[in-house]
C-alpha cells in the first residue's frame, strides 16, 4: 500500500491561547464537516495496540527516528463506523493507513480470535499477521474531544484537542464505560498542524501571532505512561 507523508508538527497552548487562534482561523479554514456536537467539535476515542513489552511506548520515549503504531477508533461513540489505522513517523513527518471494519471484526480482534477475521483489506491483513508474529495487544485507550479545520492549498489541516483523557483496555472500550483520567494539566489543548508539501504563508502568519510551545506531544506515549 502505497502512503503519503505529510508533515506534522504540534503545539501545546491555553485555553484562551486556542480560542483566539480559532477565532482567527474562522475567517481562513473551512470547519470540518464531520463536527456533529454544538461547538463544531468530535469525541474521538481509539484502543491502541503495543507488543506486551510496550515497544511502540518504548520507541517514542527513546526517540527512534522511524516508527509505526496500530489503533481502532470511532468516532461520537458511534459503533457503526470503526476504523483500524496504522500511523507511520518518520522525523516530523507522518503517513496513515487506514481500513473500515465491522463490529464484529472488531470483537474479534480484541478476543485474540484472528481467524475469525475475514476482512481482506491489505492493512487488516498485515495487522492481523503482526498480532500473531509480534503479539500485538490492546494497550491503553485514549480519549479527546477534536475540533478541526482544512485549507484546500498543499492539504493543510489543523486540530484542536482538549480534554484528553486516558483509560485502561477493558476487553471492550466501544460502549461499555470505564475510568477515564485526564492527561494534560487543566486549560491545556494540543495543536496539531498538518500539511503536504510547504504551509500556505497566510496560515503560518495567523499561527506565528499566537504564543505557544512547540512540543512532540503524543497522545499515545502520555496516555499509556498513565498505566
Amino acid at each position: 500500500m502505497s502512503m503519503q507523508y505529510r508533515y506534522e508538527m504540534k503545539y501545546v497552548l491555553s485555553d484562551t491561547e486556542a480560542l483566539a487562534l480559532q477565532q482567527q482561523l474562522k475567517h481562513l479554514l473551512y470547519p470540518d464537516t464531520h463536527g456533529k456536537q454544538q461547538d463544531g467539535s468530535y469525541l474521538i476515542k481509539s484502543l491502541y495496540f503495543d507488543t506486551i513489552d510496550n515497544s511502540a511506548l518504548y520507541e517514542k520515549n527513546d526517540g527512534v527516528l522511524m516508527r509505526r503504531k496500530f489503533r481502532i477508533r470511532y468516532y461520537d461513540n458511534d459503533s457503526s463506523f470503526i476504523r483500524l489505522e496504522k500511523k507511520m513517523k518518520h522525523n516530523n513527518m507522518t503517513a496513515k493507513q487506514q481500513a473500515r471494519i465491522t463490529r464484529m471484526e472488531y470483537n474479534a480482534i480484541v478476543a485474540g480470535n484472528y481467524d475469525a477475521v475475514g476482512n481482506t483489506h491489505p492493512l487488516v491483513i498485515e495487522f492481523i499477521s503482526l498480532c500473531k508474529a509480534e503479539h500485538l495487544v490492546p494497550s491503553v485507550v485514549v480519549e479527546y474531544n477534536r475540533l478541526a479545520f482544512t485549507y484546500p492549498v498543499s492539504d493543510v489541516r489543523i486540530t484542536f484537542d482538549r480534554k484528553i483523557r486516558s483509560g485502561m483496555y477493558t476487553k471492550d472500550p466501544i460502549g461499555n464505560p470505564h475510568a477515564m483520567m485526564d492527561v494534560l494539566d487543566p486549560g491545556l489543548q494540543v495543536l496539531e498542524v498538518k500539511y503536504n508539501e510547504v504551509l500556505p504563508s497566510a496560515v503560518a502568519k495567523v499561527i506565528s501571532g499566537i504564543p505557544m510551545r512547540r512540543e512532540a506531544v503524543s497522545k499515545f506515549a502520555r496516555c499509556a505512561g498513565w498505566k
